[in-house]
């Protein structure tokens, strides 16, 4: 039985951080000044050059170390302990609403219908001119 460890596909990685960013390799190659082409290459070579993966890591807002060290089992352990964490301290707020979000929804419907009524009146004064 083989105990080879599974090798540290670093363009695979570069994608997951990306997805979870909710970046489209568009974007990516854009802060990159390159092509989608490009990008879809990378994120399937499993080794790339250190100055690539250091703009890579900057393009995406991590360090390049969070690229290197990045794991599905940490992301999920992270969340895990975030929602439980917000579950359990709540954050040491009460989340309740302090004005009704219905009064909100209206007076943005009042605004909104006072605006079309402005333009009405401005377009029937130039056409009486």
């Amino acid at each position: 039985m083989s105990t080879t460890a599974k090798p540290n596909h670093i363009g695979r990685k570069i994608s997951r951080i990306r997805e979870l960013r909710d970046m489209k390799q568009e974007a990516l190659a854009l802060a990159l000044g390159t092509n989608q082409q490009a990008i879809s290459i990378m994120e399937n070579s499993e080794t790339i050059e250190e100055e690539k993966l250091i703009e890579v890591a900057k393009a995406l807002g991590v360090s390049v170390e969070a690229i290197k060290n990045f794991s599905e089992e940490g992301v999920i352990n992270y969340f895990n302990t975030f929602n439980e964490a917000v579950t359990s301290s709540n954050f040491g707020h009460n989340n309740t609403c302090n004005f009704n979000p219905l009064d909100k929804v209206v007076e943005l419907y009042e605004r909104l219908v006072q605006a079309e009524k402005d333009k009405v009146a401005y377009l029937e004064k130039l056409m009486n001119k």
